[in-house]
């Protein structure tokens, strides 16, 4: 199975190049395509040739990134990864030893998140167990599906909040997601930009409210009053 990994950016600068590599290290093989959603501070230049394919896009809309990318993608499994996530070794081994299942259409990977402080151990636990129980998945999770399924489910959709987790709902229709025991070290950015407990309480509380189908765009305000009024980051940070 040849995998595609698709990385949507805007304005990561500063770790780009030692994510690619890292991630180069870690996925031989693999093609490797970074979307920028046109980034102010060069990203897009740094990535050249530390990945297969950069594809520039006229605006940073993260579903509308990773659809483009899909579509340039020459891989028959599809892998949407943040960049300021570090996969963890075998990844590429782990992937196909899940998709070689005909019956399953794709999967994802744990999060990991530091050791300290003690709230994060709740929130990766959290993340992952409720989003069993609930069948959410976010895109820190590292998703990845076969390229028929990914068509099959429409791509991402176009809303302002939470496309990683109506796509992954829509894949849910296509066959059995499989979820992998190894994990993907998640930065901790967000929640030492925002604070642990407070980024916490907001994704549960964001979630929930979801799963009572409040609307998106209600959603997208209540995350940008709690989560981004301090410093608003790029798309690959938000939930």
């Amino acid at each position: 199975m040849q995998v595609s990994i698709i990385v949507p950016v805007f304005n990561e600068a500063p770790l780009i190049r030692p994510f690619l590599s890292n991630l180069r290290e870690r996925t031989r093989g693999a093609e490797i395509i970074v979307v920028d959603g046109a980034s102010t501070d060069g990203t897009d230049g740094l990535a050249e040739g530390f990945c297969d394919q950069v594809i520039r896009s006229s605006e940073h809309s993260r579903a509308k990134q990773m659809n483009a990318g899909a579509d340039a993608a020459g891989g028959d499994i599809l892998w949407f990864l943040h960049a300021d996530a570090e996969v963890p070794l075998e990844s590429l081994n782990e992937i196909s030893r899940i998709m070689r299942d005909p019956k399953v259409c794709g999967g994802f990977f744990r999060i990991r998140l530091p050791s300290a402080p003690a709230v994060y151990r709740l929130t990766d636990g959290f993340a992952h167990y409720a989003g069993l129980l609930l069948r959410m998945r976010c895109g820190d999770h590292g998703m990845f599906c076969r390229r028929t399924a990914f068509v099959a489910a429409g791509g991402f959709p176009d809303v302002p909040l939470m496309e990683d987790v109506e796509f992954f709902r829509r894949l849910r229709r296509c066959g059995r997601l499989v979820h992998s025991n190894k994990r993907i070290a998640a930065s901790p950015r967000r929640y030492e930009t925002v604070g642990p407990t407070r980024l916490t309480f907001a994704y549960g509380s964001i979630a929930t409210l979801y799963l009572f189908g409040v609307s998106l765009s209600t959603l997208s305000r209540i995350y940008q009053r709690t989560c981004c009024a301090a410093n608003p980051r790029s798309p690959s940070e938000r939930i």
